[in-house]
């Protein structure tokens, strides 16, 4: 029994979201280095587990969001850039609730993650990153009205 071999397999509008989910998966991978880096740093100036790890993932997110904007989602409305920065931080809050979560359990209840906290931050970081996408690609970085109409 062979799989039918069929090239538009997919088809266009699958492969582009495959393309939109690999580019987000790429910047969240920037996020994540950009997390844990700014984690540490807050650590070393005393911010502790808790404080430093909401700084970092700020951080982090406004990095996620210039980078989606740029890259991942180039095919989205331009305008209104401040307005698209809250409304990425405020849709991504479940996937900040979720990513948090993962990583407050783990420091809290796995001594390894506390001694390591980047095995926290990359937990949560997974955890989080399929309901990122999905609120990021619908509500955040909607095509232009003129891309809508010409299915662009």
């Amino acid at each position: 029994m062979s799989l039918p071999s069929q090239p538009g397999l997919l088809g266009p509008r699958r492969l582009a979201l495959v393309g939109e989910l690999l580019r987000f998966g790429v910047v969240g991978t920037l996020g994540f280095l950009i997390d844990t880096a700014m984690l540490y740093a807050a650590l070393s100036l005393g911010a502790g587990l808790y404080l430093g790890r909401v700084l970092s993932y700020v951080t982090a997110a406004s990095a996620n969001w210039a980078l989606n904007r740029a890259w991942t989602f180039r095919q989205a409305d331009r305008s209104h850039r401040g307005r698209q920065w809250t409304m990425f931080l405020l849709v991504n809050l479940l996937g900040f609730v979720i990513n948090y979560g993962t990583y407050l359990l783990l420091i809290t209840l796995w001594p390894v993650a506390a001694r390591y906290p980047v095995l926290a931050v990359a937990a949560g970081a997974v955890a989080g990153l399929g309901g990122n996408f999905l609120l990021s690609r619908r509500f955040v970085f909607q095509k232009r009205c003129s891309d809508s109409i010409t299915g662009k």
